[in-house]
């Protein structure tokens, strides 16, 4: 079960590697998380989705403009708390390889984004960007919404 919530984040989607096995711990200043080890090669295999299917998922939700190279941003409705997730999608063969994702929004917002790159079919991984480990889903929801609830989605939007 997925908290619900503000979530804030700098991640990399990928698939979730067949072969990816839990590893040690990963501490910061939002607690202590469980990471998985993922062999590189794995990591280079792409998500089942389509590029192109993925992009029109992405332009399907409202308030997101997305670019043909795969870039997108996508912003809260003018009323209530203001959210923006920034991202990046690459492609390989077709495919999605990975996504960059960096900002806020509540957490129903971020299962629609993992949508468009054939979530829940799809299983993934997240890396926390900056710390270059790698979450189940499970434990960057926990995480993502332990950043939400301290303010960080603030500091990641732009200025």
């Amino acid at each position: 079960m997925r908290p619900d919530g503000p979530y804030a984040f700098e991640i990399t989607l990928h698939a979730r590697p067949a072969n990816a096995r839990p590893g040690g711990t990963h501490a910061d200043a939002w607690g202590t998380w469980p990471v998985l080890d993922a062999p590189h090669d794995a990591l280079a295999e792409p998500m089942a989705v389509d590029f192109d299917a993925a992009l029109a998922g992405l332009a399907a939700l409202e308030r997101l403009y997305a670019e043909p190279d795969g870039s997108f941003v996508w912003t809260s409705p003018r009323e209530g708390t203001w959210w923006q997730v920034d991202g990046n999608a690459f492609e390989k063969a077709g495919r999605v390889l990975l996504v960059d994702l960096k900002g806020s929004c509540p957490a129903a917002e971020f299962e629609q984004l993992l949508g468009a790159f054939g979530w829940p079919a799809q299983s993934l991984i997240m890396q926390l960007t900056r710390a270059a480990v790698f979450l189940d889903q499970e434990t960057f929801c926990r995480h993502a919404h332990a950043r939400g609830l301290a303010g960080d989605g603030q500091t990641l939007r732009p200025a």
